[in-house]
């Protein structure tokens, strides 16, 4: 069934770049700095790849958030169409990018006071936007109407569960996540923290193992705990340049779960420099955060 309004989500979502052409998605690149270059919405592209190696041996690379003009340079093509238009936001929790697409929205309403231009903040990242989105394209393709696409989202938000573990706690650390002190001890006794996003759209510590497959394992205990997950609904893990840590965790996934849809992808440059290489994640739908 067609699609009765535009979708446009950014590259926090971590998915695939061929996710986006084949569901008809316009996608905002976020961006970041590195070496005096910049990458993303006007600047050049790096291989994920490269950007991890760079990673690993020392490099220090900055983000920036959309800019109104940048997320306004995205609708107004839809808008001039006399197209409604939802935006799928990164986490306002983690970047002030959700601020953006508002205030984007905001003039496009004084101009082109027929089209509709909704934004919702998923309080999510990487892959749990990812997921969030892969959920929201469902519903929109449905033929559901703008008005209920933004109530299905709305609600829908506060069930994707993110849990994570990092392999090096210095790029928390340099997030304020972790303080100096805990960063050295941890990496010295081999601590392994377990992370969520919470309600508020923000990274929280809630655990640590000793070890590297504990943290993994635990991943997968806390969704035996929270998950709500019909048959056919999906497994997200997006993961810092380590699939063999990835390849693990499906194990243990299909260990408790049996054979699933399980989606993979590396997390992308934004969210790596900040969450650094090594990094695992497991993205699901789940009674509540």
């Amino acid at each position: 069934m067609a699609r009765k309004f535009v979708l446009i989500t950014d590259t926090g979502s971590d998915l695939p770049a061929e996710y986006y052409t084949q569901h008809d998605i316009d996608c905002i690149k976020l961006g970041f700095t590195l070496d005096g270059e910049t990458y993303g919405e006007d600047g050049g592209e790096m291989d994920v790849k490269k950007f991890y190696e760079l990673l690993r041996n020392g490099a220090m690379p900055k983000t920036f958030q959309i800019t109104p003009a940048q997320a306004l340079a995205h609708i107004e093509p839809f808008a001039k169409e006399g197209k409604d238009v939802l935006i799928v936001a990164f986490s306002s929790g983690l970047s002030g990018t959700y601020e953006s697409y508002l205030a984007a929205a905001k003039e496009i309403k004084a101009s082109y006071p027929n089209v509709d231009v909704r934004v919702v903040d998923s309080l999510c990242a990487s892959l749990g936007q990812g997921l969030f989105v892969d959920y929201v394209v469902r519903k929109a393709d449905t033929g559901a109407t703008l008005e209920e696409t933004v109530a299905y989202a709305e609600d829908l938000k506060w069930h994707i569960c993110h849990y994570f573990t990092v392999d090096d706690l210095f790029h928390l650390k340099r997030g304020g996540r972790v303080s100096g002190t805990t960063a050295a001890i941890g990496s010295l006794l081999r601590i392994k923290p377990v992370l969520h996003v919470d309600d508020a759209g923000h990274l929280i510590a809630i655990g640590k193992t000793m070890g590297r497959r504990k943290s993994i394992s635990a991943l997968v205990d806390k969704m035996v705990e929270l998950q709500s997950l019909d048959k056919d609904d999906p497994i997200f893990i997006s993961h810092g340049d380590c699939r063999e840590d990835v390849d693990y965790l499906i194990g243990l996934i299909k260990e408790r779960f049996g054979e699933r849809k399980i989606v993979v992808n590396m997390i992308g440059s934004v969210i790596g420099t900040h969450s650094g290489a090594g990094t695992v994640a497991l993205f699901f739908r789940g009674k509540h955060r």
